[in-house]
């Protein structure tokens, strides 16, 4: 797999916050979750790759070049969707979308009206009409019709039913079918993520705490529940765990040792959530 952007040491600091040497790749032909409390940094780092705020070091490279000597380019091979709209809500889809097209050399009015039609939006329809599920339909549907190579999303599906969702994931797979094609995912609905993405990369109080392969981390973790009291030298196998006077659950990446010594322990399967939640202590990293 080739890294379509490079994030390379990045810093922004913010008074009792610091991005503190945030390093990660997203790659062609992958879905990227990236995962991490509310205020752990990852909409700082969206709109620091953006370039919507400055950052103090570090170096973004899109294709092998730094974004900011080819912004303008960088910027007309990406989509973008935000957990707001920010649109004009007296005008229409049509007059909104006409504003944004201008922006981009590669605009296909065809691949617009196809999303449009995907997402059962009418063209003269005002903004304000819309409800928040059709905001974020009509905002994937502007960031999937200039043939961006790159779509990076923040928190596109917050407070959006289930059904929305799915037809978001549909719409991504859809995508990605293009073939070359990457998404930069950041969401707290790790459920969208257990069904889309490929690679996850985490954050928590501005540092990277891993960047792997979804589905090893999923084969490698274990959700174990087990009777009794957990001995204290076995704290050790778990990256989190729970007792209470009936018995305990964990979280474990040490499987084959955790069934040697707990043979009668239930073993489940974990999801993204689990995983993000077993590298988190009250918050902080473990």
């Amino acid at each position: 797999m080739q890294p379509l952007l490079e994030v390379e040491g990045l810093k922004k600091t913010y008074p009792g916050f610091q991005l503190n040497g945030v390093s990660f790749s997203i790659y062609e032909d992958c879905i990227t979750g990236f995962i991490g409390a509310n205020g752990a940094g990852k909409t700082t780092t969206i709109r620091s790759i953006l370039h919507l705020i400055s950052h103090e070091a570090g170096t973004i490279k899109f294709k092998g070049k730094d974004i900011l000597k080819t912004e303008k380019s960088f910027k007309d091979s990406i989509g973008v969707v935000f957990d707001e709209g920010f649109f004009y809500d007296e005008l229409t889809l049509t007059q909104m979308k006409n504003l944004i097209a201008s922006s981009y050399s590669h605009w296909d009015n065809g691949a617009y009206t196809h999303y449009l039609d995907a997402f059962s939006l009418r063209p003269d329809q005002t903004i304000s009409s819309l409800s928040r599920g059709m905001k974020m339909k009509f905002s994937l549907a502007l960031a999937l019709s200039h043939h961006a190579e790159l779509l990076i999303m923040d928190e596109p599906t917050s407070g959006l039913d289930p059904l929305v969702r799915k037809q978001f994931i549909e719409i991504l797979k859809e995508f990605m079918d293009q073939g070359g094609k990457a998404v930069f995912y950041s969401t707290h609905n790790t459920s969208d993520l257990d069904k889309a993405a490929d690679m996850l990369v985490m954050i928590d109080n501005g540092k990277i705490l891993f960047e792997e392969d979804k589905d090893m981390l999923l084969e490698t973790h274990r959700l174990v529940k087990g009777k009794g009291l957990l001995p204290a030298e076995t704290k050790k196998l778990f990256l989190k765990v729970e007792q209470t006077k009936y018995g305990f659950t964990g979280v474990t990446n040490q499987v084959e040792e955790a069934r040697r010594i707990f043979p009668d322990a239930v073993f489940e399967r974990v999801t993204v959530e689990d995983i993000m939640l077993s590298h988190m202590k009250e918050g902080k990293p473990v």
